[in-house]
């Protein structure tokens, strides 16, 4: 999601012009004063008259998003899942490398994309360590999502990108996974 605006934002006594940004699942101001309010969290919310007004457990806030308003609430009620924001649309050719939990498999089913062993519309390759990422040399033609575990030392985000650019493609996009894995997309550079 990531959207960002800069607006005012009134909360308790205080007001300020500052940055709102509409994160994957939560909101985020940054002003004179700093808000974080998760989705889960809020309690009430409306949108009227350019108004996004939000109640959760520390009070109200009102974000002034002019005519953003009423699309940022329908994005924090319904924010896209995660084959949206992977790009997984219904029949898309989908390889899959690497070992991958059910859920995300049945999602896919679920989505109606279609699992292949060669000529994808997108490719994953879930990795666990450095090494793994040699399978990158076999998946010239396609956009990748290469899936890596968070955190770890043994392979970083910086692991990830020198050898999405070594292989011949340009990193375009990074999406949460799941709360443990990070994903990011590249695509061939001839493309």
């Amino acid at each position: 999601m990531g959207q960002e605006l800069k607006c005012r934002v009134e909360f308790g006594e205080q007001s300020s012009e500052g940055k709102a940004l509409l994160e994957s699942t939560e909101i985020i101001f940054r002003g004179a004063f700093r808000l974080k309010i998760a989705f889960q969290g809020i309690l009430s919310m409306q949108a009227s008259d350019g108004k996004l007004k939000i109640k959760f457990a520390e009070g109200l806030a009102v974000f002034h998003l002019g005519d953003k308003a009423e699309k940022w609430a329908d994005r924090i009620r319904h924010p896209p899942s995660r084959l949206d924001k992977l790009g997984v649309k219904p029949h898309s050719k989908i390889q899959l490398i690497g070992k991958y939990g059910n859920d995300f498999k049945e999602e896919l089913v679920i989505r109606g994309a279609v699992l292949v062993k060669s000529k994808p519309d997108i490719a994953f390759l879930a990795v666990k360590q450095k090494d793994d990422l040699v399978e990158l040399a076999y998946l010239t033609e396609s956009p990748v999502w290469i899936v890596y575990p968070k955190g770890l030392k043994n392979i970083t985000e910086n692991d990830v990108l020198a050898a999405g650019r070594a292989a011949g493609f340009s990193d375009i996009k990074v999406c949460a996974f799941s709360p443990t894995h990070t994903a990011l997309k590249f695509k061939p550079r001839n493309r």
